[in-house]
């Protein structure tokens, strides 16, 4: 009969006997753990004590009796292994409470240690206040010191995983919380871009945020970092990192890993082939570098519990390693990494690249959208996927678990790009956050559209004297921006190409990166070429600059908008529609949504959003000749409002376009009104428009030509109408005498245009 001992419990060691007991019933199963607890949610500690779990017997899974019942294993609580007999198959025990010793016989051991928090040694880590957390008696003895001693002020020093999950517990608790970390940012295992979303979000619920800084001393109130400055602490827990428990280990001559860890096989056996290991205590291979690493989480340890009972019951099951796949909650902010980072990834001697995108979790138009971000990280040569990073407040654990899958599956990005993913309105969009990281990384690969992510611009651009140029909305650029850019919207450049030199470097940016891909292509299309665009846009790059900044230029960043845990009341805010009290003066009305008017707004508009014109539209007053100018963030949905207050009996009405055309024209001293100027039209597709155009030329693609008729002014106007070959121009035409257009000329193809300039 087989007699299998597990040294252990927890995840790898519960799972182990459980998996044993499912493949055979006459196996005799012994577990024998240090501690009170065999088999507890040690991942869910930190919720227990900040009240997002209320029940404490919740957490644990198993007891010795429930496991005796359920699985037949002998369970011994209470229990340290002193000693390893190999030559004898034995094992010698204490129980700490009563010193009583035993002795164990095995046919097939499993060591299922793990591992335990460091504590340093440095002055007054040993008071009563001070924490680290790992056990349910850990656990207990953090709340019995909240409820008793009912601290105000906490310092967390380490700021991983365990850390600002206490973090986030603490504050729920009513705690003031700082947190200490040596590393240059929070969650050093991701990028600095990355770590900065967590950051603002801690940040902005009043946590203090102290890096590149130690501990150099803990008193009975305070904190002393070795900079100097003290922290008050009425509590400090400790959650600096984890040391494999090995002393067993090493007293039974069981060989050691390259980083510290228990050496094992594929098949988890020890350089003993009767012992086999698993969990926080082991070495394993990672998947992508193929390095020996040790990855302490929960995931992992589970499956190599499973894979070891099989293999002492006679299989032959390998372990392919771990990806490190991990992700952390902070306070509604959610982020997390799998596989290799780009700099990892260039450590480990890969030639890697990585794209960035930010879009939203699932449609715009679905209330309640939020941002997310992927991070894709490739071989450059290849387009394997190796590695990404994801964070957002909602969908970011599922872009996360996408990139972990191609990542073991060795997907590319062109694979990547073409995988449909699941897509309703509230669910998702169309084209994923996914498919357009892929799409971006196809386009990079190529050379289509050259990008640079944060993380290298600074290397990227010394020594080259780069012009930045912000292609965002006038709001947004005086909001803030890299010092020294030049600021040119996007729907502005064909007119203002001249001011942009064309014996520098052009390094674009948008909000994300989307409309410096399109500004990239026009400047490429115009015949400049030696241009990239920051990959996430203005987004990463407060988020960079938020954790490590830039050596090579400056960005301000931005202030951080303060949170409460309590439910806030809304403030009653003032209808901008009633400030309105001449209503025969002209009007300029914004119908983008609230949000966006918030956001930045044209000099006195009103604000009626598209969906409300038809309850809200007696606030225009009730002269229908009254001068009314509507704009959007593009010229679409006011090209339907202008369409919508005619319909209501509004004769006077006109389509200002986009934001930033309203902004240029209030620049220049032009009333918002169209022009009679001669005016150039470009008729084709949007996608062509951007690859290059007639210096000064408007985009209005044949299709939306009709809704657009207010752009065009005066009946009377010069207009030339132009495409790709002169067909479509000829419809536009059509078109417009239709309407009753006098002077519009067909201009042919765009290249005729061209001849003819």
């Amino acid at each position: 009969m087989e007699k299998i001992v597990i040294v252990g419990g927890v995840a790898a060691g519960a799972t182990a006997a459980a998996k044993v007991r499912r493949i055979s019933s006459t196996a005799q199963i012994t577990m024998l753990e240090l501690g009170p607890d065999i088999s507890f949610a040690n991942c869910g500690l930190p919720y227990y004590i900040g009240g997002d779990i209320k029940s404490r017997s919740k957490l644990i899974l198993q007891s010795p009796e429930s496991f005796k019942e359920q699985y037949d294993v002998d369970v011994y609580t209470h229990t340290l292994v002193s000693s390893i007999d190999r030559s004898a198959h034995t094992v010698t025990t204490i129980d700490t409470r009563s010193g009583e010793q035993n002795t164990f016989e095995y046919t097939k051991l499993i060591l299922a240690q793990g591992g335990r928090p460091v504590v340093p040694t440095l002055p007054g880590a040993m008071y009563e206040h001070v924490f680290s957390l790992w056990t349910l008696e850990d656990m207990d003895k953090i709340t019995r010191h909240l409820n008793e001693k009912k601290p105000k002020n906490a310092v967390v020093v380490g700021g991983g995983f365990i850390g600002l999950e206490m973090v986030e517990a603490l504050v729920k608790r009513g705690l003031t919380v700082n947190v200490v970390e040596m590393m240059p940012h929070v969650m050093s295992i991701m990028d600095a871009e990355t770590a900065g979303f967590i950051e603002r979000e801690l940040l902005s619920y009043g946590v203090g945020i102290h890096t590149n800084v130690g501990v150099s001393e803990i008193t009975t109130n305070r904190v002393k970092l070795d900079n100097g400055s003290m922290l008050d602490a009425d509590m400090v827990l400790l959650s600096i990192g984890v040391r494999p428990t090995l002393q067993l280990a090493k007293e039974a001559v069981l060989q050691l890993g390259e980083s510290g860890g228990l050496l094992v096989t594929p098949q988890l056996q020890t350089s003993d082939p009767d012992i086999y290991a698993a969990g926080d205590m082991i070495e394993i291979e990672h998947r992508v570098s193929g390095k020996k690493v040790r990855i302490p989480l929960a995931g992992p340890a589970n499956r190599q519990g499973r894979i070891a009972a099989e293999n002492v019951m006679g299989g032959n099951h390998s372990y392919k390693g771990s990806l490190g796949t991990s992700v952390v909650r902070v306070f509604e902010a959610v982020a997390g990494t799998t596989g290799l980072s780009l700099k990892q990834a260039h450590a480990a001697g890969i030639e890697a690249d990585a794209v960035v995108v930010h879009k939203e979790h699932h449609t715009s138009y679905y209330p309640n959208a939020e941002t997310v971000t992927v991070s894709v990280v490739y071989d450059r040569h290849s387009g394997v996927i190796i590695g990404g990073q994801a964070a957002g407040y909602k969908g970011a654990d599922k872009r996360l678990d996408v990139i972990a899958t191609a990542t073991a599956s060795k997907m590319t990005v062109y694979d990547l790009a073409d995988v449909d993913f699941a897509y309703s309105p509230p669910i998702g969009t169309a084209n994923d956050a996914l498919n357009m990281a892929a799409y971006t990384a196809e386009n990079k690969l190529s050379g289509f559209s050259p990008s640079v992510t944060v993380a290298e611009l600074d290397a990227f651009v010394e020594g080259k004297n780069p012009l930045f140029v912000d292609v965002r909305d006038y709001f947004a650029f005086e909001k803030n921006h890299i010092l020294g850019a030049t600021h040119l919207p996007l729907e502005l450049l064909s007119n203002q190409i001249g001011a942009i030199p064309t014996d520098r470097f052009i390094v674009v940016y948008d909000e994300t990166g989307k409309k410096g891909h399109q500004t990239l292509r026009t400047l490429k299309g115009m015949g400049f070429t030696q241009v990239t665009n920051i990959s996430g846009g203005y987004i990463s790059l407060q988020r960079q600059a938020q954790t490590v900044g830039f050596k090579n230029f400056k960005i301000d960043v931005l202030p951080i908008q303060l949170k409460s845990l309590k439910e806030e009341q809304e403030e009653e805010q003032v209808d901008p529609a009633a400030k309105q009290t001449d209503q025969n003066a002209p009007i300029v009305v914004d119908v983008r949504t609230p949000g966006e008017y918030k956001s930045g707004a044209y000099p006195d508009a009103i604000n009626i959003s598209l969906d409300e014109i038809p309850t809200r539209y007696a606030e225009l007053g009730k002269n229908a000749s009254r001068e009314i100018v509507v704009y959007c963030a593009t010229g679409a949905r006011s090209a339907y409002a202008e369409n919508m207050l005619r319909q209501l009996g509004f004769t006077n009405v006109k389509n200002g376009g986009g934001l930033s055309m309203m902004m240029a024209r209030q620049a220049s001293g032009s009333k918002t009104t169209a022009s009679n100027e001669p005016l150039v039209v470009d008729v084709r597709s949007v996608p062509e428009f951007r690859g290059g155009a007639i210096p000064g030329a408007i985009n209005i693609p044949l299709d939306e030509l009709p809704e657009h008729i207010g752009k065009l002014g005066d009946y009377s106007r010069d207009i030339t109408v132009y495409c790709a070959s002169g067909a479509r121009s000829s419809y536009a035409q059509q078109i417009l005498m239709k309407v009753g257009f006098t002077n519009v000329k067909n201009g042919g193809g765009i290249m005729q245009m061209m001849m003819r300039r």
